[in-house]
């Protein structure tokens, strides 16, 4: 069985609500396509607005974090209740930026990638190397560390539905992007490990996105590749242009 293609927008800490009411209503026309699953993932005071604006529509609407536990005195900390309580799907989980700024380690990855699946959200879990590890010599092991400890304690019935971004950092925001060829080479390494970790079904089920400057001209060709089964786009996913990236393949 094919894996369906999933398209995800990174919203950052960009759009205010009523932007973002008009940025979903200014996409949805533009994003429909069946062959792909379409979230946009955005800042937790977007995501009621985003979510009414979406109704009816194939959008998806995820968070870009969220805290692994279930309430209590954790100030500014959105709790997996919270999010399913307005019916959010999706979370992203370690994203880079959240390790460079705001010290999220593997293990705090794990525990939310745990607490994900308690509560029945998808985590959408970032994964990817610096430019110093990347000329080391070491991005295969480095990500393969990086997943081996996100999964840690997670069964291969949940693992089959998580979805894997492999970002490479020097390739975030900065215009660079990663060749086809090293982006479908890390890619196939992820899927690999997860064939270690658990077997070859949970590999072959479990869907992995590239991320990192995803743009209308680079997607087509990232997307054909056989271990990337679509990308988690940033600033690409403000614009008219997700549209055109979401119909990759039209």
């Amino acid at each position: 069985m094919a894996r369906k293609k999933i398209i995800a927008g990174n919203w950052k800490m960009n759009m205010t609500p009523s932007q973002a009411v008009a940025l979903v209503n200014t996409l949805k026309p533009l994003v429909v396509n069946e062959d792909v699953d379409v979230v946009f993932c955005v800042p937790a005071i977007d995501i009621i607005p985003a979510m009414e604006a979406a109704k009816g529509t194939n959008i998806q609407i995820g968070a870009e974090n969220m805290y692994f536990e279930e309430k209590g005195a954790y100030t500014g900390e959105i709790s997996p209740a919270m999010l399913t309580d307005v019916g959010v799907k999706y979370v992203i989980i370690g994203h880079s930026e959240r390790r460079e700024y705001f010290a999220e380690t593997d293990a705090t990855v794990n525990k939310k990638v745990l607490k994900a699946f308690e509560h029945g959200i998808t985590p959408i879990i970032c994964c990817g190397e610096t430019l110093t590890q990347r000329e080391q010599g070491i991005t295969i092991d480095f990500v393969r560390q990086q997943i081996k400890i996100a999964f840690l304690g997670v069964t291969a019935q949940q693992a089959a539905t998580a979805v894997i971004a492999y970002e490479p950092i020097w390739a975030i925001g900065t215009g660079k992007v990663a060749t086809t060829e090293q982006a479908e080479e890390v890619c196939k390494a992820i899927r690999d490990c997860i064939c270690e970790i658990y077997d070859e079904a949970t590999a072959e089920t479990i869907r992995i996105q590239y991320g990192g400057s995803v743009s209308v001209s680079s997607a087509p060709e990232l997307f054909a590749q056989p271990d990337i089964d679509g990308g988690l786009v940033g600033g690409a996913s403000l614009k008219p242009d997700f549209g055109a990236i979401v119909n990759y393949n039209k």
